[in-house]
């Protein structure tokens, strides 16, 4: 595995679960599975759970691309080192765009097939809002080469999988769609939800909206919050909780200020896993506006907490009105949605009902079986 982020070792997102998580769960199933990842004053090499992590420093000069690429040079290095101590890798799996210059070195000298899994691409993460063309063209180049090179590629929804294949072309035969996974119970947390609540001014039986994730313009944090006014001409009491970090939160603390609903808000930023941990278990719903959404690992948290969910219709993993409610990508839906929930189901049914998901659909175990077996078609 090549990755940018791991739980053990530098975290940014919702990659570093993943990639941690499912390695995880491949070993054991009996596979040897190697990490080669970035360091963040950790040892160089260690064992967790089964799993060889290999931890390489680079250089931070220049821009995000040419960092990448002190960081492919490092991984090559460590990669060679490590097949001389642990014999040859039969695959090698990248994940986004950050290592992909380096699979395709180790595929051109080594002759070693690789896998890509998507996450996300610079098109949906961005849209038209990039301030650096140039950037963004090497980015997306980056995309394009990770996906003519693979043997195969991992897509993690079905809306996903159509924009990977709209923008880089990429044949039906070569792409497999494999979820993102949560262990169950990861994120549940025994609270007093009025505690919770009263430590950050808001009354204790409130109800509360929450939104996690990065404040950007993909996850349309700036959509719920023009959907404020909306929702409190009904119900003038709920709450609502932004927490994230990212150039749109204070476009979104002054839209709450020009609207006169900052009152209503609470931009918490980046906070511990911890804090995240207890406000998913004490509010009373969580909203994913999202402009452009992979997959939405947000939704497996909020369903391990069986907390009712609105979400828009870039997310595909919802069952409209039985373990989530879908809405457009509009402050006006949203508003309606989110009003709909809180009049009709008031004892968390869609939650439970994704609840049942985290134990069937998306566990470790299942997805790492789903990948193995994209593993094994390609090697034969």
């Amino acid at each position: 595995m090549f990755s940018w982020e791991s739980l053990n070792a530098i975290k940014v997102g919702g990659l570093a679960p993943h990639v941690t998580e499912l390695s995880e769960a491949l070993a054991s199933m009996g596979h040897d599975i190697h990490i080669f990842t970035r360091n963040n004053d950790m040892l160089p090499y260690e064992i967790i759970n089964d799993v060889h992590y290999h931890r390489v420093y680079h250089s931070l000069d220049g821009g995000i691309t040419q960092q990448m690429d002190s960081m492919c040079d490092a991984m090559h290095t460590a990669f060679i080192e490590a097949s001389k101590t642990f014999g040859d890798f039969d695959l090698t799996h990248v994940h986004d765009w950050h290592p992909v210059n380096l699979v395709c070195r180790l595929k051109e000298e080594h002759n070693i097939p690789f896998v890509i899994t998507y996450h996300s691409t610079e098109w949906g993460r961005n849209g038209n809002q990039h301030g650096n063309w140039w950037e963004a063209m090497e980015i997306s180049h980056l995309e394009w080469r990770g996906g003519y090179e693979s043997s195969r590629v991992i897509a993690t929804s079905s809306i996903f999988k159509n924009e990977v294949q709209h923008l880089y072309k990429i044949p039906d035969e070569k792409i497999s769609i494999v979820p993102n996974g949560i262990h169950e119970n990861k994120m549940q947390m025994d609270v007093d939800p009025g505690q919770v609540k009263s430590e950050y001014g808001i009354h204790p039986y409130a109800p509360v909206v929450l939104f996690v994730g990065r404040m950007n313009y993909q996850k349309g944090p700036d959509l719920l919050t023009r959907a404020i006014p909306e929702i409190l001409s009904s119900r003038w009491n709920v709450k609502f909780v932004f927490i994230g970090e990212g150039e749109m939160r204070p476009v979104c603390e002054g839209i709450a200020y020009e609207l006169n609903i900052q009152d209503s808000c609470h931009f918490l930023g980046y906070v511990d896993e911890s804090v995240k941990k207890k406000w998913m278990n004490a509010c009373n719903l969580i909203c994913v506006p999202s402009r452009n959404e992979p997959f939405g690992i947000v939704l497996l948290e909020a369903w391990d907490v069986s907390k009712n969910l609105v979400a828009t219709n870039a997310i595909s993993l919802i069952d409209n009105f039985k373990d989530g409610v879908i809405v457009y990508q509009t402050p006006d839906s949203i508003a309606w949605g989110i009003r709909h929930v809180f009049d009709n189901y008031v004892d968390d049914q869609l939650g439970k009902e994704g609840k049942k998901l985290i134990c069937t659909r998306y566990n470790w175990n299942n997805i790492a079986e789903m990948t193995a077996k994209v593993y094994r078609n390609m090697l034969q």
